[in-house]
Parts: C-alpha cells; sequence; structure tokens
C-alpha cells in the first residue's frame, strides 16, 4: 500500500456517565489502532447525566491518564459531533457496540453523520467479553439501589456515584 492513512485521529464520543471498564477497555484497544484517539465528553443535558460534566472528564482524565495512553487525550464537548469532528480535524468516530440491539442505533447515528460528513467514517468495536454486558446506565442503577459496581467501574467513579447518590 503506498498511500499514506487519511485518518490518524479518531473520536470517541459519548457521555461516559459514568465512565466503565467496558470504556476503558476501548479506550485502550483504539489507542493501538489511532495515532490520536480523543475521548469527547459530551455535555448531553438531554439525557440529564448523573455525574456533571467537569467531574466525568476529570475522572477520565485521571483513569486514563494512568495507563500509559500518551496519543489519548480527554475533553469534553457541547455541540453537533460532526462539527467537533471538523474542528479537532479528525475523519473517524469511535463507536461501541456491546450487543446486536445497539447496532440498529448506532448504523442510523453513522448514517446521519456520513450524510452530514462525507468525509466522516464510523469505526465501530466490540468490548472484550467480560464487558460486553456493561452499560452505564445499568451501572447507574445498581449504585441507586445501594448494590455493588466494583466490577464494572474503577474504585474512583465508584465512590462518585455514592457521593452523587448520598
Amino acid at each position: 500500500m503506498t498511500d499514506k492513512p487519511r485518518y490518524t485521529t479518531a473520536i470517541y464520543p459519548g457521555t461516559f456517565d459514568p465512565l466503565t471498564n467496558g470504556h476503558v477497555d476501548l479506550v485502550e484497544r483504539a489507542a493501538r489502532m489511532f495515532g490520536h484517539l480523543i475521548v469527547a465528553i459530551a455535555e448531553s443535558p438531554h439525557k440529564k447525566p448523573l455525574l456533571k460534566m467537569d467531574l466525568r472528564i476529570s475522572l477520565a482524565e485521571e483513569i486514563l491518564g494512568e495507563r500509559g495512553l500518551d496519543n489519548v487525550e480527554v475533553t469534553g464537548f457541547d455541540e453537533l459531533l460532526v462539527h467537533f469532528v471538523r474542528k479537532r480535524e479528525a475523519g473517524v468516530i469511535l463507536r461501541g457496540l456491546r450487543a446486536v440491539s445497539d447496532f440498529e442505533y448506532e448504523f442510523q447515528l453513522a448514517s446521519m453523520n456520513r450524510h452530514l460528513d462525507r468525509h466522516v467514517e464510523t469505526v465501530f468495536m466490540t468490548p472484550a467479553e467480560e464487558f460486553s454486558f456493561i452499560s452505564s446506565t445499568l451501572v447507574k442503577e445498581i449504585a441507586r439501589l445501594d448494590g455493588d459496581v466494583s466490577e464494572f467501574v474503577d474504585p474512583r467513579v465508584e465512590a462518585a456515584l455514592k457521593r452523587e447518590l448520598a
């Protein structure tokens, strides 16, 4: 292959409310695939996140920063994703798929993003099997009901959930 890869920067967007071990798994694996990976934490007020955006960002920076991933950056955003992708001069949106049920919605998002900007590609990754059933929604529900989420999130995330739900 003589052509230089077109895309070296990928954006992994999400609310990360909270950041789970499944998210961390995808970041670690994607960091090996792309020269620069931006974990883009969405404000998403319509989703009514439990954790404030600045806390979600600081937790992600702390947890991912300890992994030695020099090519990973964490930042927040509150605009249309394709606009953010253009501003950051990225060409790839990374999305995680846990189950077949995720595919239809993610396919629709990928198609809309490509319609809005034909230069943006979406890459789907699946988490490692031990994380395939973990979702932020389930983690929050377990935490709300005073269940043990220690297998699913970093201890700092668990502590933040307990503080927020106290």
